[in-house]
């Protein structure tokens, strides 16, 4: 009841308005025909009552004319449109519905017996369509100037400068521009395109380059900045944003250019610049061919799916159109917030989420039986270091046993392709996690030559935002006031965005001919230390004064640190300059799979340390460190060795191999 007693007043507002709107139209298009009129005969000579009088000649065909534009506008829907929101789509309709007219008009007036002159026909339509749209246009303008200025009257507006001089600039001060309810005024542009420096951009100065920011912020009393340049350097980015947070603003930027081209850019896409945006590096070119080739039409699964890799990897995937995605993990929240995320985005994705542990050799091979899996994604494990050596058996039976019951099946129930996701921590161990990871690799390696199935593992570092990372800690100190804790001040890592990750390992997948450890290129090794200082900044702080840094001290297994390759592997080019491959090792499967069960019987019945020993006798690498040891000599050496481990990478993607997969 209480629906319908607000229907009618709403209908009949509604009514009114598009009254209203027919009203003015019908005035601007009398005009439009009256103007015409005067053009054509009083300008031809003809008196201004001579011309009134062959005006009211014509009038029954020029209500009929009139009729015909009204009636298109309507079927353009420009009675229907709210005017106060339209865009370019709403002008081009009432353009073409102008259009469509006039040419109506054309064809009724040669078969009328009072024919009206083509040229009045025609120019009263072109009069009636920059009439009627640029009053809409006007309306707009003076609408948006009041609401301006009132919204400035009453609150307190926000001054915007926008680094970049160009389309994505422009595009937000556009936004803004149209929405001056949200308080933010764009005052002016910087560029490092000298050719923009005292130009104006949908009026809005540019007026200068980075280097001048400081100044312009004090001089144009700016309160927060947004960077809209597409694919920016990570050193002007870092620059820019540790001077804008330095002088006390909010500094934002803008989503990347390829969502731009897409159209699918809007205010709320802008956000804070992150640590991870500093650490950036240049964008992924995929093989989507290749990818596409394995992934189509195929069941793919994931085991691990909800968590950081595995749920970034299920997003990736459900691009390349698989016939099923079945997501499976232990932990049922983060599956069930992926799958509700999945399912919103596409509705119509054939998809399954399985509750399951892969230790549980019995449920896998339920799961296996009825789903028929092509391709799996191996990613669950447990990763967290320090947690895996005071409980090193369950890292035994998660990673090594779940990684054994998962392969082994897969080759049974004829998985096409099997792709382990591996660690930067297994080459060359100095903890249970990175050992067990290592024996993960030497299992896949085992099977590959038996099996039907390509067995493959994908290697990398640390992925910043993953469950685990020194990022979120970090945060988290530097909410609480800090202090901001890391374990060794020379401590450095190789770092790369989940999102890269994820790819990287898809397309890994598409070069895989079994056997393989594909390893990624990480870039450069970061020093932790750096890394919380630059966080600390972004955060709005000053390290050591506001925030302290404190170094704890190494922890259980923690190496200062780590190495992309085994000593004795050799690296060889893929068709993709980030990723490489290890020298295939051989291990005999019988004789891997004894040891396994030898390690199960003691992770049974021995302690911890029992457990490590066995663990080194099956990984020959796995070393535990000896953290007493270490003097300050010894401890640069590693960042040294690091910089080497890199140099390698560079040198392969150089030329310095040949082979290409």
């Amino acid at each position: 009841m209480r629906e319908l007693i607000l229907e009618g007043p709403l209908l009949r507002k509604r009514g009114v308005k598009k009254g209203i709107l027919i009203g003015i139209d019908t005035i601007l298009i009398t005009l439009s025909y009256g103007l015409a009129t005067l053009f054509r005969y009083h300008l031809a000579g003809n008196s201004l009552v001579e011309t009134i009088g062959i005006f009211n000649y014509y009038k029954w065909e020029f209500v009929l004319s009139l009729g015909i534009l009204l009636l298109c506008q309507w079927i353009m829907k420009q009675y229907q449109s709210i005017w106060t929101l339209a865009g370019i789509e709403d002008f081009m309709l009432g353009t073409l519905a102008f259009m469509g007219g006039t040419i109506i008009n054309l064809m009724i007036s040669m078969l009328l017996p009072h024919r009206v002159p083509l040229l009045v026909t025609t120019l009263a339509g072109i009069l009636a369509m920059l009439l009627c749209n640029g009053v809409r246009i006007l309306w707009r303008i003076i609408r948006r100037m009041i609401i301006s200025r009132q919204y400035e009257y009453q609150h307190k507006i926000q001054r915007i400068l926008i680094y970049g001089a160009g389309m994505g600039g422009s595009l937000v001060a556009n936004e803004y521009k149209r929405n001056p309810h949200l308080g933010k005024k764009v005052i002016g542009f910087i560029d490092d395109n000298q050719e923009k420096l005292g130009t104006v951009i949908g009026n809005t100065p540019v007026y200068g380059t980075h280097e001048d920011l400081e100044q312009i912020v004090h001089q144009h009393q700016i309160d927060e900045v947004i960077i809209a340049i597409a694919n920016i350097e990570e050193s002007l980015l870092k620059e820019v944003s540790l001077t804008i947070k330095q002088l006390g603003l909010t500094v934002k930027m803008m989503p990347g250019l390829f969502e731009l081209i897409d159209g699918k850019f809007n205010l709320n896409m802008i956000r804070e610049v992150q640590v991870e945006d500093l650490l950036a590096r240049d964008s992924i070119k995929l093989d989507y061919e290749g990818i596409h080739e394995y992934l189509e039409h195929q069941v793919v699964m994931v085991t691990g799916g909800g968590g950081s890799i595995g749920s970034e990897l299920c997003r990736q995937i459900v691009k390349f159109n698989p016939k099923q995605l079945i997501i499976l993990d232990i932990y049922e929240n983060n599956a069930y917030d992926l799958q509700n995320e999945l399912l919103r985005q596409y509705p119509n994705l054939n998809l399954v989420t399985l509750i399951a542990s892969v230790r549980d050799r019995h449920r896998l091979e339920e799961i296996y039986q009825t789903y028929q899996p092509n391709v799996v994604f191996h990613a669950a494990a447990h990763k967290h270091v320090p947690l895996m050596e005071v409980s090193p058996s369950e890292a035994i039976k998660n990673n090594v046993l779940g990684t054994l019951n998962t392969a082994e099946l897969a080759s049974e129930y004829g998985v096409k392709r099997f792709v382990l996701i591996s660690t930067d921590k297994a080459v060359n161990p100095t903890n249970v996690m990175g050992a067990t990871k290592r024996l993960c690799e030497m299992i896949i390696q085992a099977m590959n030559p038996k099996s039907q199935t390509e067995y493959v593992a994908v290697r990398f570092g640390n992925v910043l935002g993953s469950n685990g990372s020194v990022v979120p800690l970090f945060k988290k100190q530097i909410a609480k006031g800090g202090p901001v804790t890391l374990t060794h001040k020379d401590i450095t890592r190789y770092f790369m965005t989940i999102p890269e990750a994820a790819q990287l390992v898809l397309q890994a997948g598409g070069f895989a001919q079994g056997g393989e450890i594909f390893v990624l290129d990480m870039g450069k090794p970061v020093k932790i230390y750096d890394l919380a200082e630059n966080l600390i900044k972004l955060s709005g702080y000053e390290p050591h004064v506001d925030i302290e840094i404190e170094v704890t001290g190494l922890r259980p297994g923690e190496k200062l640190y780590e190495e992309l390759l085994m000593d004795e592997e050799g690296l060889t080019e893929t068709r993709h300059q980030k990723i490489f491959i290890g020298k295939p090792s051989e291990f005999e499967l019988t004789t891997v799979k004894s040891q396994i069960q030898e390690l199960l019987q003691v992770a049974k019945t021995k302690g911890i340390q029992e457990l490590k020993e066995k663990l080194k006798e099956v990984v020959p690498t796995y070393e535990e460190p000896d953290h007493h040891q270490l003097d300050k000599e010894k401890m640069t050496l590693p960042v040294e060795e690091s910089h080497e481990t890199n140099q390698r990478l560079s040198h392969v993607a150089q030329g310095t191999h040949h082979k290409v997969v």
